[in-house]
This record gives structure tokens, C-alpha cells and sequence, in this order.
């Protein structure tokens, strides 16, 4: 490890860092437009030039590594004057147009340009004008405004896998841009808007909609998918107007999906904001008594066999606890939180859970995908598999339908024969697994939703027995969920009780009349035209497929609005916190249940959130483990038997509208116009 002495401070970096890393350890402040600790070096700004002893001129500290003995100054004359002229140099061709730019207040031109730059300007000729490229519906472009620090393309062909923006040109004619006019088709796009240092890339949606200084700033965690990715949500009165990622080094690094970003305008539109009763074959708005009043006496002689409830994919995990105590209360065992019908056996937490981690992925050398699309149903672990899979050594083999993941892969198959064969050690592929010292496999929703899903799950697990996918230290057997909901769920138990009934049999008892009542808890992604004659009641916070069918609605509240708990894919307990309050008379999903319990004459011990969450942890520990994961004992699990034929398929056919949020987003339409062409997905890189 070298040792450096940077404006009179020594300190020791590890072997391969740069100077500027140096100075950073050393605690001093070296201003940088093209670098990025996540991308590849450029060098091209020269914002952070420094000067080092016995080097004629400075030198960019970004691209020249640290080495032992060096001495290091970031504050002299001369360093400050090479400053200065860069600063005056890139200023030459930027227009003056801060007052309508929507990166001002967090720009770091401004901010740099304040602290390095030059009180004027030598230059007198006119400033050059640059088009703008039209690449989507997510992002704006300002190309004037382009100080060519390459971020968005290095971003673009590094770490989401997407080569579409380049350099063309060279000296004042070069412009960033695609090369041939195209949309920027990345489920990881926003991101490239939050590496933009100026205001060249800015969010279309929430162009000229606020100024970063009028915005109330709440972290969060987002529930649009299972990963759990670490957010903060900016709003203005009662309005969420964007939201942007936070930096969790465990879980979505600095990252967010554009799903996650973008469909917040989804929260503004088909909302429930008061309560509904159906009269005489149409829905009414009541009163919360009067909700409660008809609800109480639909239920009143109807027996706990005859009564069921369903979790959806964005209800927290209070409002499932409550939920489950209820129907207990009433004597249910129907109960189910897998609306999509996955196989999953929540009798061993190993069988449902990431157990890799997602940060784990890294330290991985095979991975085996079945069933499963990443790169739409968890953008964020696949833009983890593309990043271990640059670093090479790391074979993957896919299972399934071929598609276009941003890393190549030996496509084994497309069914249930090649996991089959994988699992009898037929398979070429069964050698490179057994070769490796850290394998993982990845099982997708799509593969446990079939009828034959229990099977599958038990082959995988065999797979990773045989396989040696779990050993002392390691364990690489992982399902990639793509419901916020579902861990939690399973976590607290929200299956089928003692002779009760699972998703398929609530559908079909209540076709066939067996089940009366059914209480949907923010479920939409099910068949509601199969639930014949049975009394509805569904608690959410969108007018979409469960409201619709309801008899009674109760208006819940969106997760930017309440403090509920989600469990992740990988089984992190993590938190959202309110950032607004619910609109109109909708209120938080517990004290719904609780209040609803109270009128059923079958009250709830819980008057507090407080109460509720140390409910949650005696039911479940791991909740106590809030921001982290705890190890689940791997044990059998699945159903043993014969595998059907049928090819997998993913479970998500279109990634930009998966829920009641993103199918009300206006952006989300116009992402699925842009980017969701007819050929879409139907290729793959693979080998």
C-alpha cells in the first residue's frame, strides 16, 4: 500500500488507487466533472488537475496513479490558475440560461464554477449551438449545455449494457448523442440524468415543475419491485414530485429503475380517496360507519369456512399481520399472499429467499438463471450480474426464453428437460457447476406459477444440493421475486392454514359458491371475473381491477404515504416513511383493519403503530433485524414429482406497467409506446 503526502498530510491508500483517491483520504477537496467512482477513468475534464512534485506541469489526479513517496498539492497558484482556466474554458460555449434550467441549485457547474472559476470571461466570439436528440420519453436533452464528461455514455455501456449514446466529431464540432437517431432503451435510464454534472440531461417529466429548493426531501424505500432499493421522495405541499435514489451500498448502490423513478406520477392519478358501497349493482360513496356497517352485516352467520382474504404485491407487512389475525379472529384459514399462484413453500425461509444477497452476486463464479427475465423483473440485480460479469471468470447459463440480459450466456434450454437433465448431471453445463467454488442459482417467479411450480422448486433445490450451491460460508440458492409484498408475507405466515385454501381454490370456491366473502388487500393482478357471486371487499388505494369488482371499497394509502415496514427479496426488513399524507378520507392500511375489526365485534390488541411493529417481530424475528439480513438454515423444501413440458416464461410481459401504481402513470404509457415495440425482447445475446 503506498504511502502519499498530500498538502502536508501523509497518508497510505490500497495498490491501484488514483491521486485523487489519495486526496480524498487526505481529506482534501479536488473539484471533477468527468469522474465517477462507479465508471471507467475518462481524464477528459481536467477539472482536477493537481500539482505533484518534480512533475513539470499539474497533472489530472483522476487518471494518474498513487505511488509511494509522492507529494501531493492541491492549493497553490499554480494549481488554482490551471483551474481557473479550465473553468473559463468550459464556460466558453454554456449558455446562460440557469434561471430556467432545471438542474439549478444542485448543479455542479454552478457550484464549481463559484468556487474555482474566473470573475469573467476572455472569450467575445458567439457560442456554438448543439441540436437536441430526442432519446425517450425519461429524458430531456439540452445538448448546448454539454460539457462532454461522458458520463451518461461510459454509464450506458458499462453498467447498464446499452450502446446507444457516443462521441461524434471532434474539437468544437464533437457532440454527445446516438449515433443514429434512437431511444436510450434501458429499464436504468434516469440514471444517466443524476451523473449529468450540468444541466444536459434533465428529467422530461418533471421538466420546469419545481426547483429543488421548494422541495420537503423524506427517505424511503421503494415497493414497485422486490428490491427494495433505497429512495428519497421529494414533494411540494401535497404532491410527490419526483423520486430519486439513495445510496445503499448493500442493495441498489447508487441506482434506481425507471419504473421506480418515473411512475410517481402514477400516485396523482385513479386514486380512492373515500369509501364506496355498492347499491343496486353500482358502486356509491359512504361514510367509513357506513363501509364498516355494510361490511359487518354481509359478514354477520357467514362461517370462517366460508371467508377468505388475499394479500396484493404492494401491501406492507403491518397491514398483513392484522389482516391475518382478523381472518383468524373470524375463523378463516383462506388465506393467501401469492396472487400470481407461485409454488413457494413458506415452511423453509432458504426456499423463498435471495440468500446470495444482492451484494453477494459479486463474490460469485457461475450462475444458473431459470425461469426468469432479470433485467425486467429486478433491473437492479441485473445491472449486478452485467457488473460481476465484466470482471470475467463468471459463466452463466439461462434456462428459459432467450433474452436480450446486457451480458452473454449459454442458453441451455427453454423448459423443464435441460433443468431436468442439469439435475441427473446429463448436462455440459452440470461440470462448469460442479467446477465452481462459488455458484449461485436464480429461480424466476415465472417458473413456480405453473401447475407442475412445486416441482420445479424441488429439482432446483436437488440441483443445489447435488451442485454443491450451498456450503459452509455460501449459500447460492436464490428466488428472485418481483412483488414487494411477497417476503413479508411469507414471512408472517400469509399461506394457507390447516385445510385452507390458496389463491387458485379461493378462485374457485368463490366461482362455485363455497366461499361468500373474500377481502382483497391491495390485490388487482388476479382473474376477479371468477369471483361469482362473492361479496368483495377490497382495501387499496387505486380504482384498478380489485376496486372495480368490489362491493365495498376502502381507501387505503400509497407507500409514500405511511410509515409500513417491507421485507426484500433478499429478507431486509426496511421502512418507508411518509412523505405526504393520504388524500382525502384514506388512511393507513393497519388502522383500517384495526377499526374494521373493532365494528366486526373481533377488536384488535393494537392501538399504536408501535404495538404493531413489536407484534411483527414476535411472529417473525427477522423483523427485529431491520436494514439487515439475517441467514436463513437451508432445508428441503418443493414438491417432488415430474416436470411438465411447457417452456418457461417470465412472469412480467411488460415491465413498465406490473401495478395499480404504474399502470396509472401517464410516463409509463409512454414508455410502453416508445420502448415496447412488437420485436422488444425477443432476442437474446447469448452463446
Amino acid at each position: 500500500m503506498p504511502k502519499l503526502i498530500v498538502n502536508g498530510v501523509e497518508v497510505e491508500v490500497p495498490q491501484g488507487s488514483t491521486v485523487l483517491q489519495a486526496c480524498e483520504a487526505a481529506g482534501a477537496e479536488v473539484p471533477r466533472f468527468c469522474y465517477h467512482d462507479r465508471l471507467s477513468i475518462a481524464g477528459n475534464c481536467r477539472m482536477c488537475l493537481v500539482e505533484v512534485e518534480k512533475s513539470p506541469k499539474p497533472v489530472a489526479s483522476c487518471a494518474m496513479p498513487a505511488n509511494e513517496g509522492m507529494v501531493v498539492k492541491t492549493n497553490t497558484p499554480q494549481v488554482q490558475k490551471a483551474r481557473d482556466g479550465v473553468m473559463e474554458f468550459l464556460l466558453i460555449n454554456h449558455p446562460l440560461d440557469c434561471p430556467i434550467c432545471d438542474q439549478g441549485g444542485e448543479c455542479d457547474l454552478q457550484d464549481q464554477a463559484m468556487a474555482y472559476g474566473r470573475g469573467g470571461s476572455r472569450y467575445e466570439d458567439a457560442k456554438r449551438a448543439v441540436k437536441d436528440k430526442d432519446i425517450g420519453p425519461l429524458v430531456k436533452t439540452i445538448m448546448t449545455r454539454c460539457i462532454h464528461c461522458t458520463r451518461c455514455i461510459r454509464f450506458g455501456e458499462e453498467v447498464a449494457g446499452v450502446e446507444v449514446l457516443g462521441l461524434t466529431g471532434r474539437g468544437e464540432h464533437m457532440e454527445v448523442g446516438p449515433y443514429v437517431e434512437a431511444v436510450v432503451n434501458t429499464e436504468l435510464s434516469g440514471n444517466i440524468i443524476d451523473l449529468c454534472p450540468v444541466g444536459a440531461l434533465t428529467s422530461k417529466p418533471y421538466e420546469f415543475h419545481a426547483r429543488s429548493w421548494e422541495l420537503v426531501k423524506t427517505e424511503s424505500i421503494d415497493v414497485l419491485d422486490a428490491v427494495g432499493a433505497n429512495i428519497r421522495i421529494d414533494t411540494r405541499g401535497a404532491e410527490v414530485m419526483r423520486i430519486l435514489p439513495r445510496l445503499n451500498e448493500a442493495v441498489n448502490e447508487e441506482w434506481l429503475a425507471d419504473k421506480s423513478r418515473f411512475a410517481c406520477d402514477g400516485l396523482k392519478k385513479r386514486r380512492l380517496d373515500r369509501c364506496f358501497v355498492r347499491r343496486d349493482g353500482k358502486l356509491e360513496p359512504a361514510s367509513w360507519d357506513e363501509a364498516f356497517a355494510a361490511i359487518a352485516t354481509r359478514l354477520r352467520g357467514v362461517p370462517g369456512n366460508r371467508i377468505a382474504a388475499l394479500a396484493g404485491d404492494l401491501a406492507d407487512a403491518e397491514a398483513i399481520l392484522l389482516l391475518k389475525e382478523l381472518m383468524g379472529a373470524l375463523g378463516s384459514t383462506h388465506i393467501d399472499c401469492r396472487q400470481d399462484g407461485a409454488k413457494l413453500d413458506a415452511s423453509n425461509r432458504a426456499g423463498y429467499l435471495f440468500n446470495t444477497t444482492i451484494a453477494g452476486i459479486e463474490q460469485a463464479d457461475t450462475c444458473l438463471l431459470i425461469g426468469t427475465n432479470p433485467r425486467w423483473e429486478a433491473p437492479l440485480v441485473n445491472a449486478r450480474l452485467r457488473k460481476r460479469w465484466r470482471r470475467g471468470g463468471f459463466a452463466i447459463g439461462l434456462i428459459g426464453e432467450p433474452r436480450d440480459l446486457t451480458y452473454k450466456y449459454n442458453h441451455l434450454g427453454v423448459g423443464p428437460q435441460a433443468l431436468a437433465e442439469l439435475a441427473n448431471g446429463r448436462h455440459a453445463f452440470a461440470e462448469t457447476l460442479k467446477g465452481a467454488k462459488a455458484p449461485m442459482l436464480i429461480l424466476g417467479q415465472g417458473a413456480l406459477v405453473r401447475s407442475d411450480g412445486g416441482q420445479i422448486l424441488a429439482a432446483a433445490r436437488q440441483i443445489a444440493g447435488d451442485l454443491g450451491f450451498v456450503r459452509d460460508g455460501w449459500n447460492g440458492f436464490n428466488v428472485l421475486h418481483s412483488a414487494a409484498a411477497r417476503v413479508g408475507g411469507l414471512d408472517l405466515g400469509f399461506v394457507p392454514g390447516a385445510d385452507g385454501r390458496d389463491v387458485a381454490g379461493i378462485l374457485e370456491g368463490a366461482q362455485s359458491g363455497v366461499i361468500d366473502v373474500v377481502y382483497l388487500l391491495g390485490a388487482d393482478e388476479i382473474d376477479t371475473s371468477r369471483f361469482g357471486k362473492a361479496f368483495v371487499i377490497y382495501q387499496g388505494h387505486h380504482g384498478d381491477a380489485g376496486a372495480k369488482r368490489a362491493d365495498v371499497v376502502l381507501p387505503g394509502a400509497a407507500y409514500t404515504e405511511k410509515d409500513a415496514t417491507y421485507v426484500n427479496l433478499e429478507g431486509r426488513p426496511q421502512r418507508t416513511h411518509r412523505a405526504i399524507h393520504p388524500l382525502g378520507e384514506a388512511r393507513e392500511d393497519w388502522k383500517i383493519l384495526r377499526a374494521l375489526s373493532e365494528a366486526l365485534g373481533k377488536q384488535l390488541p393494537y392501538d399504536t403503530l408501535q404495538s404493531v411493529r413489536e407484534r411483527l417481530g414476535h411472529v417473525a424475528p427477522s423483523f427485529r433485524a431491520l436494514g439487515r439480513v439475517e441467514p436463513a438454515s437451508f432445508g428441503n423444501f418443493g414438491t417432488p414429482g415430474p416436470l411438465g413440458p411447457e417452456p418457461f416464461k417470465s412472469n412480467i410481459a411488460n415491465y413498465y406497467m406490473t401495478d395499480p401504481i404504474s399502470r396509472a402513470s401517464p410516463t409509463m404509457a409512454e414508455c410502453v409506446a416508445a420502448f415496447l415495440t412488437p420485436a422488444q425482447g425477443k432476442t437474446g445475446t447469448h452463446g
